[in-house]
């Protein structure tokens, strides 16, 4: 599974307003449900709230990658923010967060959804390509960034 398939340049959002965890998974779930005809948007808020109550999806490094299961979803969806100003989401090294890369997957789907969560993991673990995430300006310039990272 490519990056491209599950994320693409209109669930990518540029210096957002969100100005808490609460809000920021509000606007992922937005962007998420265009992409899940047979979910709403409440259903992945849900989906996204629920996984945090296990643990924070904070990794450090002011990157968060909430992450949820559906019923209702037959495919992997992906949104992401990047925000004005850092919020506090709970992060594993207590630092605020200012990328959120959030993902969906069909509920019965293990696997997949490991091997994506590594991968972004790896990707968000390089320095160089947290700072370039920061710096880019629009939806269509972050797009291309993950999509040339990811190596597709």
């Amino acid at each position: 599974m490519q990056l491209s398939d599950f994320l693409s340049p209109d669930r990518i959002v540029c210096n957002s307003d969100a100005s808490s965890k609460k809000r920021a998974l509000e606007l992922l779930s937005d962007l998420l449900a265009a992409d899940q005809p047979d979910a709403t948007a409440t259903d992945i808020f849900e989906s996204l709230i629920s996984r945090e109550r296990l643990g924070g999806t904070g990794i450090g490094y002011g990157v968060a990658i909430p992450h949820g299961r559906l019923k209702n979803c037959d495919h992997a969806t992906a949104a992401f923010i990047q925000l004005k100003q850092a919020i506090d989401f709970d992060a594993i090294d207590k630092q605020p967060v200012d990328l959120l890369f959030a993902l969906v997957v069909p509920e019965e789907s293990s696997e997949d959804h490991l091997k994506l969560l590594a991968m972004l993991a790896g990707m968000f673990n390089d320095d160089d390509f947290r700072q370039q995430t920061r710096q880019c300006q629009s939806g269509q310039d972050l797009h291309r960034l993950f999509i040339e990272q990811a190596g597709n």
